[in-house]
């Protein structure tokens, strides 16, 4: 069996390590030695362990930032319900995996500042989706498929941030964690009843071109 590339074998081990023993432990000399490489190769993918960090969200996990990305170059492929159902999908499947990587940052309050802060400077960070998904809701609110008076932001907020809570919320409950499709589906179409015409049918209904609102955030 051909050898996977360096780069792929520390990533992958980079993942595997995070999502075992949590960010908090994991070093990138136990990375280096998991991926069957030394730590100077590692430093030549990778300047830091906050970057590796960044690139196994991105390249590892589900791929929420791209898919909020062509749906705000291109809304209207879909409807506007089956698209929010997708997002939704794809978060929550994004924050059940990378929840269990970056829960232990938080028990740690210098550590957690070093990733915050070595995200702002390569221009990520958890605030990201919401503004991905608040640029789609944008978009179709100037193609009159959300109405002109809904908060892009506090919607894309409510979405996200439900899909969050799914990764962690229900571990403790007898039932566990709604079903994915259900969950996804439900949320979307909660959601699109309170920013859009769209009555329980899934119908959509045509509603006002927006106009300019100085207060959204960005």
């Amino acid at each position: 069996m051909e050898r996977k590339p360096a780069r792929t074998r520390i990533l992958d081990a980079a993942r595997e390590l995070m999502l075992t023993v949590g960010l908090a432990r994991t070093t990138t000399k136990e990375i280096a030695k998991a991926a069957d490489c030394s730590e100077a190769a590692l430093y030549k993918y990778f300047a830091n362990k906050e970057e590796l960090f960044i690139r196994v969200l991105a390249e590892r996990l589900p791929q929420l930032a791209p898919l909020l990305r062509s749906l705000a170059a291109e809304p209207g492929r879909h409807t506007v319900e089956e698209n929010l159902t997708e997002i939704a999908r794809q978060a929550a499947l994004f924050y059940e995996e990378s929840f269990p990587i970056a829960a232990s940052l938080y028990a740690e309050t210098q550590l957690k500042r070093r990733h915050d802060e070595a995200m702002r400077s390569m221009g990520s960070g958890p605030h990201k989706p919401i503004e991905g998904l608040d640029a789609y809701l944008r978009a179709e609110q100037t193609a009159g498929r959300v109405h002109r008076d809904a908060d892009t932001f506090a919607a894309a907020s409510l979405l996200l941030g439900a899909c969050a809570q799914r990764a962690f919320a229900y571990d403790a409950t007898e039932t566990g964690r709604p079903p994915l499709d259900d969950f996804a589906r439900g949320l979307a179409r909660t959601l699109l009843g309170g920013i859009s015409g769209t009555d329980i049918s899934g119908t959509e209904t045509p509603v006002t071109a927006p106009v300019g609102d100085s207060s959204r955030p960005g």
